[in-house]
């Protein structure tokens, strides 16, 4: 596997972020959805990568920096075909050491609630992620589970 920095513009990626957007609107009522569309992921307090398996994108993951000190998984989804292959473990592997690497304290998330979520809420907490409160700009809401760790 192959985890490289992206730009966002290939029609892959642009594809598997439509999916995930999608994805979120069957589980989620709008108002709890969280996902960042194509412009808000290309904001610059945002690194977006991509896992490739020779020519086959498998999966993306992001970071959001928060402050110096405190970082959000952004944008986590595998390629259905490539679901329970390790693709999210081992990105997972890549962002905690990003996460290091810019010293950050902590990594935060937000995930659904629903059932739909649980094998993602069942990889993080095998990371070491916590249930937690919101943060950042998020408040209370019954789809929603947040999650961090120390870094």
């Amino acid at each position: 596997m192959d985890i490289r920095v992206d730009d966002l513009t290939s029609p892959e990626i642009i594809r598997l972020l439509h999916q995930h957007l999608q994805s979120m609107a069957l589980h989620s009522p709008p108002e709890s959805i969280h996902a960042l569309d194509l412009d808000a992921l290309r904001n610059p307090d945002i690194t977006f990568w991509t896992v490739w398996e020779d020519a086959e994108l498998i999966g993306c993951g992001a970071i959001r920096e928060l402050d110096s000190r405190h970082g959000e998984i952004k944008s986590m989804r595998t390629v259905s075909s490539h679901l329970r292959r390790g693709v999210a473990a081992r990105l997972m592997h890549h962002i905690l050491e990003e996460a290091k690497r810019r010293s950050y304290d902590r990594l935060s998330l937000e995930t659904g609630s629903m059932d739909a979520f649980a094998p993602a809420r069942n990889l993080y907490a095998s990371f070491g992620f916590k249930p937690c409160g919101p943060f950042a700009n998020y408040a209370e809401d019954p789809y929603s589970v947040f999650m961090t760790r120390e870094v």
